[in-house]
């Protein structure tokens, strides 16, 4: 087999491969040779078809079949004794094929970079140190509360809390706009729901009550029509009601799944959920400041292949969370939307994976039954979550990947300069911005 590299510009690289015509001759006769053994044409008896009627029959569809096979084991032939790492598939483009004649083609294709990692002591993470306290599960008891709230019906005034029910009619310059009116609407005051003043227009109103809102629509506002605009709102008011809280008691708690114990049993639950999500709030905080460092000190060139997978599955995952259950084609959804995240993620891929096999990482097996067995803790039957993790290999090795990640992230943190930096816990679970995103 002869292999020669006609070009390399960038990471892109285009092999000429030859392969000599006798192997291929050859194994083209051997299965038309067997075929005549079990082929079934008119006029001649099973297994004695002879090879030359064969050949005319069957020979063009064997010898794409047998081309087809050898273009593929030749190719990787011919990457391992060019020690090259291909990135995805190659486009096989000039292929001249032709009995009695050597088969050639050209494989075009990406490769891998090569990656010189920076010192990881030049790594500076602040490292968030947070707990839960008394307040902090006051605080959320009190969300969870608020989360079951009802609404009754009252004779005062509207005061801040409250929820009133309200015709409306927006106008700018006495001409109605689009999206500006509704009837039955429920609002909640103080939610900032609505443009500023608008609520606030409506503290002291009471059922029965009309009213005209003079306000101006933020410069920053989503609709280009209406930016900055003077608007006014004729809003009637058709009812106002007060908020009720639920009680603490077992209807309450079994809401949250606490069927024994009471108050102080829901009370534990909430706290041991809060400091769960506070670990990993941490963890993720922690990672992906190293991941940022290891992102900005080290600076690699990206497979147009390796974007585009990125760039895929950047689609498919605002489909599913953005696309309520429908099909969605993944085309409509422009590329430039997502190329710079992907490019981010795609090159952390790669710099990841060179720490990886530099430092001769590979995923801790108590780790990943670690993070296993905590997501089976959220689930009425853990050990059959556990089991089912173990049983399907595609979840186990997303376990793997992301523990490898975690041991990657520690490596560095053992190398880098790291500050303790004390947060408040609603702080502390608070994400990061996303890099190149205002704060």
């Amino acid at each position: 087999m002869q292999v020669s590299i006609e070009s390399s510009n960038g990471l892109e690289r285009q092999l000429k491969i030859g392969v000599p015509a006798d192997k291929i001759d050859q194994e083209v006769t051997d299965r038309l040779q067997k075929a005549t053994k079990t082929v079934t044409i008119k006029g001649f008896r099973k297994g004695k078809v002879p090879l030359k009627v064969v050949k005319q029959q069957f020979g063009a569809g064997v010898r794409q079949e047998v081309v087809g096979e050898i273009v593929n084991s030749s190719f990787y032939e011919a990457i391992q004794q060019e020690d090259l790492r291909p990135v995805g598939q190659p486009r096989i483009d000039d292929i001249n094929d032709s009995e009695g004649k050597d088969l050639e083609y050209t494989a075009i294709f990406e490769v891998y970079p090569e990656v010189k990692l920076a010192d990881l002591s030049k790594v500076k993470i602040s490292r968030p140190v947070s707990d839960v306290n008394p307040e902090d599960v006051e605080t959320m008891i009190d969300v969870l509360r608020n989360q079951q709230a009802s609404f009754e019906v009252t004779e005062k005034a509207a005061e801040d809390g409250d929820q009133v029910n309200i015709d409306f009619v927006g106008t700018h310059k006495k001409e109605a706009f689009a999206g500006g009116s509704a009837e039955g609407q429920d609002l909640v005051l103080g939610s900032n729901s609505m443009i500023p003043g608008f609520e606030e227009g409506l503290v002291g109103v009471s059922a029965g009550d009309e009213t005209v809102l003079k306000l101006k629509f933020p410069k920053d506002y989503h609709s280009e029509e209406l930016k900055g605009k003077a608007v006014q709102f004729a809003v009637k008011v058709n009812s106002v009601s007060v908020k009720q809280m639920p009680e603490m008691n077992e209807d309450f708690f079994k809401l949250y799944g606490v069927e024994e114990g009471g108050e102080e049993k829901f009370r534990e639950d909430v706290q041991g959920n809060m400091e769960r999500e506070l670990r990993n709030a941490i963890r993720g905080k922690v990672k992906n400041r190293v991941m940022d460092q290891l992102f900005e000190l080290n600076k690699v060139d990206v497979p147009e292949a390796l974007i585009s997978n990125e760039i895929t599955q950047l689609k498919q995952q605002m489909v599913q969370q953005f696309g309520g259950g429908q099909q969605i084609d993944l085309s409509m959804l422009p590329d430039d939307m997502f190329k710079d995240k992907a490019q981010r993620r795609a090159a952390l891929g790669v710099i990841v994976s060179e720490v990886v096999k530099v430092e001769e990482l590979s995923p801790d097996e108590t780790a990943v039954r670690a993070r296993i067995d905590e997501i089976a803790s959220t689930y009425e039957q853990p050990q059959e979550v556990v089991d089912y993790y173990y049983s399907k290999p595609e979840l186990l090795s997303s376990v793997e990947a992301v523990v490898l990640e975690d041991q990657v992230t520690e490596l560095v943190l053992s190398k880098a300069k790291v500050k303790e930096e004390t947060l408040a816990y609603e702080d502390a679970v608070k994400p990061d911005p996303e890099p190149g995103s205002e704060a």
